[in-house]
């Protein structure tokens, strides 16, 4: 059974109140980083691998995709996602990203924000996600850093008076399930190396573009807490070419 947090009332409500929630693309602090490394979109197929509340299907139609389909777990999110936007050239579906099952070179570009870290068969994922891509065609995900998700917590060591000292990272090796607290919830997500996010890209056929761990915008610098995301990284961003 594939976790879905998202369509638990109390967690959904919660995920609302995030920047990311309310201010769309603007609001996530790696998307500078982000734009610049997505395609074309001019005429394309996407695939958009947990959409969430489609931020990134309604961008790939504002910028010339022919189609968008968003896949997500959670019937709340996709519920929302309607709600923003209605396109006809977006279409939902509520799915878990390893039941997706489309003919082969179905998409011109497949993108994935902050998803993968909650499939377990990270490899499995690449390999259909090839087959479902066309010659040429492009695959950009973001990830949480595995310097971020190695201890499972993720969160700092404090000091007595509640100050952050340092970010924990240990068992990185030790690939795998860890249990992550997220907005006050414990939320399952799967640790696995530099290495593996790479290696199973190029394994399986894919040239790397990009890879860039993602820094916060100096217009978010002045948001309590961003200060520190700069002493460790939190997110990784890979873009890569089927050939």
């Amino acid at each position: 059974m594939k976790e879905n947090k998202y369509d638990n009332n109390i967690f959904f409500e919660k995920y609302s109140q995030m920047s990311r929630s309310k201010k769309g693309l603007a609001g996530a602090g790696e998307w500078e980083t982000l734009e610049k490394l997505l395609p074309d979109f001019k005429s394309k197929r996407v695939l958009d691998l947990g959409c969430g509340y489609g931020w990134h299907c309604i961008y790939a139609i504002e910028n010339g995709a022919s189609s968008v389909v968003g896949i997500d777990i959670s019937h709340k999110m996709l519920e929302a996602a309607k709600e923003k936007n209605d396109s006809p050239q977006i279409e939902y579906r509520c799915c878990a990203i390893e039941d997706i099952d489309f003919p082969w070179e179905s998409f011109d570009i497949i993108i994935s924000s902050l998803a993968f870290h909650y499939v377990k068969d990270y490899q499995a994922l690449i390999k259909r996600i090839y087959g479902m891509l066309k010659a040429d065609g492009r695959l950009v995900f973001t990830v949480e850093h595995p310097v971020f998700t190695a201890n499972g917590n993720q969160d700092w060591y404090y000091n007595e008076n509640g100050e952050v000292l340092h970010f924990p990272v240990d068992n990185y090796y030790y690939e795998g399930k860890r249990t992550a607290v997220f907005l006050g919830e414990e939320v399952i997500k799967y640790h696995r190396t530099l290495t593996t996010y790479i290696s199973a890209l190029l394994n399986n056929g894919f040239r790397i573009e990009q890879v860039i761990e993602p820094q916060p915008p100096e217009n978010m610098m002045d948001i309590p807490g961003i200060k520190d995301e700069m002493r460790r990284p939190m997110m990784l961003i890979i873009s890569a070419i089927k050939f």
